[in-house]
């Protein structure tokens, strides 16, 4: 048989071929722990509290809540930090992530209630990952001065943005 490769020397595409990997850091964590609230994620979040500049984190759970990682998805200024949905579910897809719990911080020692643009954010990541499959469970805010372990959860109190019905037809193609 004369096709042994199917993508031998003469289906060799003129592109760079892209693959995609996952490249994990060494975890500290003894044992695998189940997130079953905002507090169980909020002791993965202390770090954010310190930090100067606002950062946008996700944390990676399989199909039983359990925390597979955390992903830096955006570093910003003392006041703002840019988030697209692409860059939030781009490790969760590869980390086969069944769920997600995004958090960031406000470093300005502001309320940590959400703004406008949080609420905003939060729905295109609940459509995205509604459209994906990686459902997102929560939207946590931390900030300086707060007890330890202690965030304002967007779904605890607006839980409306996870009632919402999604709408697919301006992620359809145009004929």
């Amino acid at each position: 048989m004369q096709h042994q490769d199917k993508l031998g020397t003469r289906g060799k595409y003129s592109l760079p071929q892209l693959k995609l990997c996952l490249v994990g850091e060494p975890s500290r964590a003894k044992k695998v722990i189940p997130i079953q609230g905002p507090d169980d994620a909020a002791r993965f979040l202390n770090p954010l509290r310190y930090a100067a500049e606002e950062h946008f984190v996700s944390l990676h759970l399989n199909a039983k809540h359990e925390v597979l990682g955390l992903h830096e998805v955006s570093h910003g200024s003392l006041s703002a930090s840019l988030v697209h949905p692409r860059e939030v579910f781009k490790a969760a897809l590869l980390a086969n992530s069944y769920a997600i719990i995004v958090c960031h911080n406000h470093p300005s020692g502001s309320k940590i209630t959400p703004s406008r643009e949080d609420l905003e954010t939060t729905g295109q990541l609940f459509s995205a990952g509604k459209l994906l499959g990686v459902s997102l469970v929560d939207h946590l805010i931390v900030g300086p001065g707060q007890k330890k372990n202690t965030v304002y959860s967007i779904r605890e109190n607006h839980p409306e943005l996870w009632q919402k019905p999604v709408n697919t037809s301006s992620f359809s193609s145009q004929s």
